[in-house]
């Protein structure tokens, strides 16, 4: 499959490239829904240039409702962590960012290292259909998941004993409250464009390739860069 209008057609069948893109996440977007900017949204301005179509955003607060969107049909396009937990519905590119889920405990916590986290009685506050919230879920043993809107929130008002989240705003967070992080990270999130499980696996690939294009030739790294994150650009498929 070629690009071009038949290309077109099958990924942006209404004739508009419609991409939902997570607020949630600063690492990834930033702005308002609005006025959204970010490395999604440069790579969903990208795509949408190279099939030769608008582009109709559609900003959410969180990941959970990025992965509705996609699934019920109401976007062509999607950014999220590549879970294995989101593969019914979602047929994903390899990854364009690295980034790291890490806890977050109290000053004075017994806990030193994020390793000592998964025992029993130990409670971790988690953004409910986060990517970390999915890792954990399929991966803790002893400790306890709590769900909510917002991590951090939970984690105080529970006063729980970590909060689990993405390594940047973890940091903002610490530097702000006098907390602390547990090193090391406890996983790799690798943040991916996702696609209608449904999809041509031909326009599948076109749509991986042209992103692989974009990681090599500094698109993406300089996307994160004109937005002020530190992130790890994936390496080549």
């Amino acid at each position: 499959m070629s690009t071009g209008a038949h290309l077109a057609d099958v990924v942006a069948p209404t004739g508009t490239l419609r991409v939902v893109v997570n607020l949630g996440n600063p690492v990834l977007a930033q702005g308002t829904a609005q006025e959204p900017r970010g490395v999604t949204v440069a790579i969903a301005g990208s795509v949408a240039d190279w099939l030769g179509v608008p582009l109709e955003l559609h900003c959410v607060d969180a990941a959970r409702d990025s992965y509705a969107a996609i699934v019920e049909g109401r976007v062509d396009l999607c950014f999220l962590a590549n879970e294995p937990a989101r593969e019914e519905g979602v047929v994903f590119t390899a990854p364009y960012v690295l980034i790291e889920g890490v806890y977050v405990t109290d000053a004075d916590s017994p806990l030193t290292t994020s390793g000592e986290v998964d025992r029993d009685g130990v409670r971790i506050g988690v953004r409910q259909g986060s990517a970390y919230d999915l890792f954990l879920t399929r991966s803790l043993q002893h400790a306890e998941i709590v769900r909510a809107a917002e991590a951090t929130d939970v984690f105080e008002e529970q006063g729980l004993d970590v909060a689990a989240g993405v390594r940047q705003p973890m940091e903002d967070y610490v530097a702000a409250s006098g907390r602390r992080i547990l090193e090391p990270a406890f996983m790799e999130i690798r943040q991916s464009v996702g696609l209608p499980r449904s999809l041509d696996p031909a326009a599948v690939s076109a749509v991986a390739a042209h992103l692989e294009q974009l990681k090599a030739s500094g698109f993406v790294r300089d996307e994160l860069a004109r937005s002020g994150v530190e992130a790890t650009v994936a390496p080549p498929a």
